[in-house]
């Protein structure tokens, strides 16, 4: 048998206004290619480029006319050219205002196309008329009825009504409740500037209650500077401020692995960023709890899963354990923590297994801590939340039997600094405690790699500080038992102050 070739594309003709003319069905631009050669006389435009995207660089040239002529202008006041219809309500525009968003722009020349027997000779005298300055000598043009359907449930008639207002005004006033809406409302009329004044209203605008929806419309509009201000506001603020709140219930899934990953995290202890996150687990179970649950609620919560296996081993769990993969389990060392962790069966066995062990072989070769290959990943860490009150501000550490002191002083109005220091269980005013069922090490010295970092916010921008990573020797005087102390000036306020340390096989 013969194969049939497939027909080739014909020429064809098509009936545009009054005219009747060729067009190209498969080249780039399907319209009218004389009224386009006319239209780029009227626009002094490059013919040839015209063709490669006629319908982008005709706008764009049609709102530069415009947007010169809107400089010299005051606000429309006289009756509107077109009538907008969108949300069920009917929105009256001018068009030299109307010509700032390229969504109208087209929406205009659609409707231009179909109403009118000649639109290119309609567009050549109203763009004349903008050229020549004659708006109120032009005679009048037929008003316009043009329709956008918009099925966005962010864009209210209050968002979308500021939106259109900023086609007349140069600075229009957006209430943060909704900027959500103004920042849809402006992709969809393409109105940029409005869209990234919303943008930067929105990293300004970061808070517990703000967080997720902020971070999902970056993520919408692929917005990286929104989304990336979204995970370093959360890296700094899920264990002090939005772990404390019911908004944590609203952090998604992915934004919080994001987080749990990143090396600048702050928390004060791993045993407290623990706990933040086994309640994010149980908000997200108990959908009708409206407060943030005391600690005792979700250990008796998880206890009441059957005993046969671990929470994280059975199908609702096993979706959240890259998330618990994140923590450093090795990093809790209290003996109550640890049997806590035991009693609510949360995690497998074989996790606990291993995390006992990395403590029993550390206690026993003098607080060597052979498991940790990786500082990044790794090391223990312990923060200091430095608010504006403080003149002073430091928490005792236990590990292993040694006993650390992190600091941080307000030296004046810009200057602090942070460091740690090893101290004696006998030292007056040590908190007996800290060593009261714990053991204490009476090896001279303890060598330890360390780092300090620093963060705060800035005028909407991270400030970081931190140390090199270090390695010393950790004696108990001076000037062996302090480390070196990280500097600080900034204008900052709340200082995020992380100290991350492991001790080397010595």
């Amino acid at each position: 048998m013969k194969r049939l070739h497939p027909h080739r594309a014909r020429l064809e003709r098509r009936m545009v206004g009054s005219t009747n003319r060729w067009r190209f069905p498969r080249e780039p631009f399907s319209g009218d290619l004389l009224g386009l050669s006319q239209m780029c006389k009227a626009l002094n435009v490059d013919f040839e480029e015209a063709l490669k995207n006629p319908d982008r660089l005709c706008i764009s040239q049609i709102q530069k006319i415009f947007s010169g002529n809107l400089k010299n202008k005051t606000i429309q006041t006289g009756e509107a050219d077109v009538i907008l219809t969108c949300l069920g309500f009917k929105w009256e525009l001018h068009q030299p205002q109307l010509f700032q968003s390229e969504t109208l722009a087209k929406l205009y020349l659609m409707a231009l196309a179909q109403g009118t027997t000649s639109p290119t000779k309609e567009l050549e005298r109203l763009l004349r008329a903008q050229l020549c300055g004659n708006v109120k000598e032009r005679r009048p043009i037929k008003k316009m009825i043009i329709s956008l359907k918009i099925n966005d449930p962010l864009i209210t008639k209050v968002a979308f009504a500021t939106a259109l207002k900023n086609l007349y005004l140069s600075e229009v006033e957006i209430n943060m409740d909704d900027v959500l809406g103004v920042l849809a409302s402006a992709h969809i009329l393409q109105l940029n500037r409005l869209f990234q004044r919303c943008v930067v209203m929105m990293m300004n605008g970061l808070m517990p209650s703000t967080i997720k929806d902020f971070y999902l419309a970056g993520c919408k509009y692929k917005e990286e500077p929104l989304t990336t201000a979204c995970e370093k506001w959360l890296e700094m603020n899920l264990v002090p401020l939005v772990g404390t709140q019911i908004h944590l219930r609203k952090i998604p899934q992915e934004l919080l692995h994001k987080v749990l990953r990143s090396p600048r995290l702050f928390t004060f202890n791993e045993f407290h960023l623990l706990k933040t996150l086994l309640s994010w687990v149980f908000l997200q179970l108990n959908h009708k709890i409206q407060t943030v649950p005391v600690h005792e609620t979700v250990l008796a919560f998880f206890n009441s899963f059957p005993k046969k296996c671990s929470f994280l081993d059975q199908d609702t769990g096993q979706s959240l354990v890259p998330l618990f993969l994140c923590l450093r389990l090795h990093g809790i060392i209290r003996g109550k923590d640890l049997e806590e962790l035991r009693h609510i069966n949360f995690f497998p066995e074989s996790w606990l297994i291993r995390v006992t062990a990395n403590h029993y072989h550390a206690l026993e070769s003098g607080g060597d801590m052979a498991h940790v290959k990786d500082f990044t990943t790794q090391a223990m860490r312990f923060g200091l939340l430095f608010n504006q009150e403080y003149t002073t501000h430091s928490e005792m550490i236990a590990i292993y039997g040694f006993f650390f002191e992190i600091k941080g002083i307000k030296h004046d109005t810009t200057s602090y600094s942070f460091y740690m220091q090893r101290v004696r269980h006998t030292d007056p005013g040590f908190p007996s405690l800290l060593c009261e069922h714990g053991p204490v090490s009476l090896r001279a010295e303890r060598l330890v790699k360390y780092e300090i970092r620093a963060q705060t916010l800035v005028d909407g921008k991270w400030q970081e500080f931190r140390t090199n990573w270090i390695t010393q020797k950790f004696g108990f005087v001076k000037p062996s038992c302090k480390s070196h102390a990280l500097k600080v000036q900034t204008a900052g306020i709340p200082i995020y102050a992380s100290f991350s340390f492991i001790f080397p096989i010595s």
